[in-house]
């Protein structure tokens, strides 16, 4: 029986262009794009059946040098719900790119005003209310925000009910699957997307990575995880497949909220280019808060309640991510950044999170890697690591007691991780570490100044020690912005 954690459960940079297409042997509409194309100096090779082949708004393959279709059946003049073309342009300048304060926006327009009272003219709009009314009634790209609630379940004490057993957990969230369809549909990204799962390879056959689709997991993504899917149902034949690419890290949103921490969770897609995530705010967006419980110091300890908290977390985002589940099988149709449609299949990306949030999503004890079985006193091993994998991790759940589990595998038996409800996904597999926490921030600030800093006291007196890292604070702080990166440089 497979684990799941719903909580339906009782436990709880370059445009790519290919050129003519071929047909798919037996099938009438599908195509397929060659074994391989000379680019310059790499040969790209492609996944034979995922081409992203163009369609129309049914799913039904078109000639793919068909131009394709209006974005919109309104005339150009139309600009609802804005009166004209520079109402609209006034918004996205003060709102967008400016970014200007209400005070400022109320002054300008009235200086604005003021300048057209003798045309008998006004501005187009009359305050920062009107113009924030305006935006926030404009109907294209906007997804509503949603909400659900989660609470407890299991056995409950006959008396001295803990808190956290009768509270109700809010997690808001949009809808992942409007919200990728609006990337997928975004204009600004039609010269920074890719269709296909490819390889780039060099005249002396070393493989050259630059985007995420030409790496290594996406195209064993294609390969092995999902080719059953596309060798089952010929249906999925020159889609294009979309990864969602997850993120989050838990802080505290706000000191109103109470007892209540959130997970802010972003979403992308691994289709848009690695330079598009850091330049362009849309290429990753917010997709909810999940609720994280808190108790009281009594009960924070507790391993009822420690067990809930993550496997709260682990049925959130199963029941955010459900509304995608569907079409991780059968294609959908999405409009695509050169407004043409296609056939979309999508799969769960890489998670990218840090240590802390990686030992949570996997469900294995702290102080043990989520991703190999070495022991947690010898994380190096002795030789090549046997890898976690979901099939193992259930079925020694299924065979081993708890004890055998925590101390000899490192698993949590209670907690099941939320791709368990997903096909093809293993949450082993798609952890990636977050390099902003692990990295720069863990290596660099939690550690190497954490150990300069103890050294410092180990070798000085406590107030020569203070006054050598004000110094170094001082000559950092003068340092500029280039010199910090030339430092680094060399």
């Amino acid at each position: 029986m497979s684990r799941s954690p719903s909580p339906e459960n009782p436990a709880f940079d370059n445009q790519q262009d290919f050129g003519n297409a071929c047909l798919l042997e037996g099938a009438d509409e599908a195509f397929m794009l060659e074994q391989g194309v000379q680019l310059g100096p790499l040969f790209r090779t492609f996944h034979l059946h995922l081409t992203g082949c163009k369609c129309n708004v049914h799913g039904n393959f078109i000639d793919q040098n068909a131009l394709p279709p209006p974005r919109t059946e309104a005339l150009p003049t139309n600009w609802t719900p804005y009166e004209n073309w520079v109402a609209f342009e006034t918004a996205e300048f003060l709102y967008t790119c400016n970014q200007m304060s209400a005070g400022q926006i109320d002054t300008l327009l009235d200086l604005w005003a003021a300048t057209l009272i003798k045309h008998d003219d006004s501005p187009p709009f009359t305050s920062h209310c009107d113009l924030y009314e305006t935006i926030n009634s404009t109907p294209l790209g906007d997804v509503s925000w949603q909400t659900f609630s989660m609470s407890y379940s299991g056995t409950r004490p006959a008396e001295n009910v803990p808190p956290w057993m009768t509270a109700e957990y809010d997690v808001w969230f949009h809808n992942p699957h409007l919200l990728v369809h609006n990337m997928l549909s975004n204009p600004d990204f039609a010269a920074k997307i890719e269709y296909v799962p490819y390889w780039d390879y060099t005249d002396d056959n070393k493989c050259c990575y630059k985007n995420f689709l030409s790496g290594d997991w996406a195209w064993k993504q294609v390969y092995v995880a999902i080719q059953d899917i596309i060798t089952w149902d010929p249906e999925t034949h020159g889609s294009m497949f979309v990864p969602l690419t997850i993120g989050s890290d838990k802080t505290m949103v706000s000191v109103a909220t109470g007892h209540t921490e959130y997970h802010p969770l972003y979403l992308s897609i691994g289709n848009i280019f690695n330079g598009v995530w850091c330049a362009h705010h849309n290429g990753v967006v917010l997709v909810g808060f999940l609720a994280i419980p808190k108790s009281t110091k009594e009960h924070l300890h507790d391993k009822d309640f420690r067990n809930f908290r993550h496997q709260m977390f682990h049925s959130s985002l199963a029941k955010i991510f459900e509304l995608v589940k569907l079409n991780m099988m059968v294609p959908d149709v999405a409009r695509c950044p050169d407004s043409h449609y296609r056939r979309v299949i999508y799969g769960l990306g890489p998670y990218i999170a840090d240590y802390p949030e990686q030992v949570a999503l996997s469900g294995v004890v702290q102080n043990w890697c989520p991703k190999c079985l070495n022991n947690c006193k010898n994380l190096d091993g002795d030789g090549e690591p046997l890898l976690r994998c979901r099939h193992h991790t259930n079925l020694v759940v299924q065979e081993l007691p708890h004890t055998h589990l925590w101390h000899e595998y490192g698993i949590i038996q209670e907690v099941m991780p939320f791709t368990n409800d997903f096909p093809q996904a293993d949450i082993h597999k798609l952890l990636s570490p977050d390099i902003l926490h692990q990295i720069i921030k863990g290596t660099f600030k939690d550690h190497l100044v954490d150990w300069v800093e103890q050294y410092l006291l180990l070798t000085h007196w406590a107030s020569d020690a203070a006054e050598i890292m004000d110094n170094i604070d001082r000559r950092s702080a003068a340092l500029s912005r280039r010199a910090w990166i030339q430092a680094v440089d060399r």
